[in-house]
């Protein structure tokens, strides 16, 4: 495992260790944090606590579902293996009658564990449910609790993964004491959905709450770290004024530190202008718009716009002008697009009321919105 640490990261002790306190006190087994992509919510859990769960004697096992958003038992049945069995992992997959095609070195895997196993990802997912099972039931056999920590959770909430959500929840159930689980998830509606809809597997299983966002201590740690290695040091009062502008989101202003550090004589004007583009043109929203369907691209620019009511005879007249003729449109119409839309799979809008809908991500609205036609 390397011992290299990012001097950029921002550390977060104390909110590490309250989590873990709370699941140490035994008030809960699980709990759900949310917070849309690029708040440093991920990186918190892989270099803060994760390690303290170590420290604190723990086995710690972390996947993050949005790799694999078609694989999740896979994933899930793997990350257990590794933080409590990984030199059996091969082992325990060709028992469940998988075939092992090859392994292979040079993957990072959770806590330091080197190599990848490139295996049969059909015949593996056959074997899902009984692999989730089969490994906690290696987990019973440590000495030590495990903190399981399952990023993009939500994606459990898809209905080809109700098998794969059922099998975790039972095996769950009865091993409260022993292990503890993290559910995190870029979607506060989905994730709320998961835990709140009657007919869910995990119905009322864990409290869900928002992650603990970084504000003015974070901006001022980063500024700190500049000062050690710029010629030019950052203001505060510039750097605030960035992290306002980039929608206090930290990955943005990771972009904008980096590129006040590269380009200092530019000044810290440039270093925005220059992060603010890249924001438009790097986060894949164009990539995102291209592969939706023409349907979908006109759902999302009428909401990006304002329109509330997208079943009502003014938006369905919007979207037959730019579908086209050849295009049927009817209340239908939005109403699939919406199921797209909010599903897992995409996770562009979210529901907040019966009827009414939110974009997951307020930059992408305003991308949306600034674009004149659908194509």
């Amino acid at each position: 495992m390397s011992k290299l640490k990012d001097p950029w990261h921002y550390p977060r002790p104390g909110l590490a260790q309250a989590y873990l306190q709370g699941f140490d006190l035994g008030l809960t087994s699980a709990r759900g944090l949310f917070a849309r992509r690029r708040m440093g919510k991920s990186e918190f859990l892989k270099h803060d606590l994760l390690p303290a769960a170590v420290q604190a004697g723990y086995l710690a096992a972390y996947t993050n579902l949005w790799d694999d958003t078609d694989h999740p038992g896979q994933a899930l049945a793997t990350a257990t293996l590794l933080a409590c069995q990984p030199k059996g992992l091969g082992k325990f997959w060709e028992e469940l009658n998988t075939p092992v095609r090859k392994l292979k070195g040079g993957g990072k895997l959770p806590l330091g564990v080197e190599g990848s196993l490139e295996l049969d990802l059909a015949e593996k997912e056959k074997a899902a449910v009984p692999a989730i099972q089969a490994a906690l039931q290696v987990a019973d056999n440590s000495k030590k609790r495990l903190l399981l920590v399952i990023d993009e959770a939500q994606v459990l909430a898809a209905p080809e993964h109700r098998a794969v959500a059922h099998s975790l929840r039972a095996g769950l159930d009865i091993r409260k004491p022993g292990i503890k689980v993290l559910f995190a998830g870029s979607s506060e509606a989905a994730l709320r959905e998961m835990f709140s809809r009657a007919a869910a597997p995990f119905y009322n299983w864990a409290p869900v709450e928002p992650f603990p966002l970084l504000g003015r201590e974070f901006v001022n740690a980063m500024v700190k770290q500049l000062a050690r290695v710029a010629k030019h040091p950052l203001k505060l009062d510039d750097a605030l004024h960035a992290f306002a502008k980039l929608k206090e989101t930290p990955e943005f202003f990771r972009w904008y530190i980096e590129r006040y550090l590269m380009y200092q004589q530019q000044g810290p004007a440039s270093a925005l202008d220059y992060t603010l583009t890249r924001v438009h043109d790097d986060t894949g929203y164009a990539k995102a718009w291209k592969e939706l369907g023409r349907a979908d691209r006109a759902v999302l620019l009428l909401a990006a716009r304002g329109v509330q009511d997208l079943y009502g005879t003014q938006a369905l007249k919007q979207l037959q002008d730019w579908l086209g003729s050849s295009t049927d449109v009817t209340a239908s119409t939005p109403r699939t697009s919406i199921r797209r839309l909010t599903g897992p799979k995409l996770q562009l809008m979210a529901r907040v009321d019966h009827g009414a809908y939110r974009f997951e991500d307020p930059e992408f609205q305003s991308w949306v919105a600034a674009r004149r036609t659908i194509d």
